[in-house]
């Protein structure tokens, strides 16, 4: 909501890219933003579909995706699982002729200074590199969308090609919503030792 909301009051030459968790019912809304150029997070077959079938009249160019994979194996976490990371490029490059298939993401595990969920993105793009299909992808146009603030430095070794390290540029966002707490001050409180007997 905040993204549609915002979007248009941003310079229109802006190549606006999606990164969060996309309900299906919402993806009319994401239409809605100006040049939105590539969604990152897509991590279902139904979600790809919605995406292919809203697709406005209107709009030229294909919208490029990115498939999220859940390297971290965290419930609370979106992504495909990186055993059906293949299934679900697949899906997409032979089904959804309005979204160009263009590479990869990954969020790595809070705290997690190892390369590890990097890695088994890697391992992810190599398999979905032997499908004989990847509409027109080339392998060097491949994108690695891994690493954020916390581990960039860790991402690019393992071969990032986009990091997201919004919080190191703007600093860390405030809650939703701040509550700010005023003691209470008593009238006699505020009146002490302000007269002299």
């Amino acid at each position: 909501q905040e993204f549609v909301e915002k979007a248009p009051l941003l310079p229109q030459d802006i190549k606006w890219h999606f990164i969060g968790h996309l309900q299906s019912n919402k993806v009319k809304e994401v239409y809605k933003i100006p040049n939105l150029f590539m969604v990152e997070t897509v991590d279902t077959k139904k979600l790809a579909d919605v995406l292919n079938r809203r697709f406005p009249d209107d709009r030229k160019e294909k919208l490029r995706v990115l498939v999220q994979v859940n390297t971290s194996g965290e419930e609370n976490k979106s992504g495909v699982e990186p055993s059906h990371c293949s299934a679900l490029v697949k899906h997409i490059v032979e089904n959804c002729d309005k979204l160009q298939f263009s590479g990869l993401m990954t969020i790595g595990r809070l705290g997690d200074v190892s390369p590890e969920c990097f890695q088994t993105l890697v391992h992810c793009k190599s398999e979905v590199l032997m499908l004989e299909n990847l509409g027109g992808l080339k392998p060097e146009e491949f994108e690695m969308s891994m690493g954020m603030s916390g581990d960039y430095d860790i991402a690019i070794q393992a071969g990032s090609t986009n990091i997201r390290v919004g919080s190191t540029i703007f600093g860390t966002r405030p809650p939703k919503e701040t509550t700010i707490n005023t003691p209470k001050v008593e009238e006699n409180e505020k009146t002490q030792g302000s007269t002299k007997e």
